[in-house]
């Protein structure tokens, strides 16, 4: 698949063919789907917990004695049916909500996905990434000239941008992180949720081996 290669002022410097086994894999929502699930799952923080009535304070002693005052008999103040009692059926943070998903699965999600957003015009092609000092305003400078040649509203609210790095390159990070509508990662680190929550992937030329690499060191697909 071919696209348009851009240099940081938004010029275009040439077109280059983007791998087929990175960017050329059919759509399969099912796997997608299922990848997704299983990912914002394990993501989540299991805190909300709900004392029952081995928990809460107090109760330690019965309230009244068993016969002979009229009363409902209780064995103790602790009761969910009582005020400050314990919870019945609360959330409890012992639950287990992580889900296993499958080294292979969750690649081809990932190849999946990104070949899904080079389909549909997503995939932005820079000839280079360098952001002097690590300066947000010229990070944000490489989104408003892109913005200008033609890549609709990237970087702003609706075009959020997933910026996927060649290396852990600490200045880059630093000066994107600061763009509220752009984040980043390194390529080799993707994942298909990452991908999907952005509407345009801008890559390094320089971080495209670096996915033919990860494609190439497994197993078929």
């Amino acid at each position: 698949m071919e696209v348009t290669v851009y240099n940081m002022a938004g010029e275009k410097t040439g077109t280059t063919n983007l791998p087929d086994m990175v960017f050329g894999l059919p759509w399969n929502a099912a796997l997608v789907q299922q990848v997704l699930d299983a990912e914002r799952t394990n993501a989540r923080a299991n805190t909300a917990h709900a004392k029952d009535r081995s928990e809460v304070s107090g109760g330690g002693k019965k309230p009244w004695r068993q016969k002979g005052t009229g009363r409902a008999r209780h064995g103790s103040s602790r009761s969910p049916i009582w005020i400050g009692g314990g919870v019945t059926h609360g959330p409890r943070n012992e639950r287990v909500y992580d889900k296993k998903i499958n080294k292979q699965a969750r690649r081809k999600a990932l190849l999946v996905s990104l070949s899904g957003k080079a389909r549909d015009g997503e995939v932005v092609l820079l000839q280079d990434l360098v952001i002097p000092e690590g300066r947000t305003r010229y990070a944000s400078g490489v989104f408003h000239a892109l913005a200008s040649s033609g890549v609709t509203g990237i970087g702003r609210k609706g075009g959020s941008a997933l910026v996927a790095l060649a290396d852990a390159n600490g200045e880059s990070t630093r000066a994107l992180r600061n763009l509220p509508y752009v984040s980043a990662a390194e390529a080799r680190n993707l994942t298909a949720r990452q991908v999907l929550a952005a509407k345009y992937l801008v890559f390094p030329k320089a971080a495209l081996p670096v996915l033919e690499r990860f494609v190439k060191s497994k197993k078929r697909l």
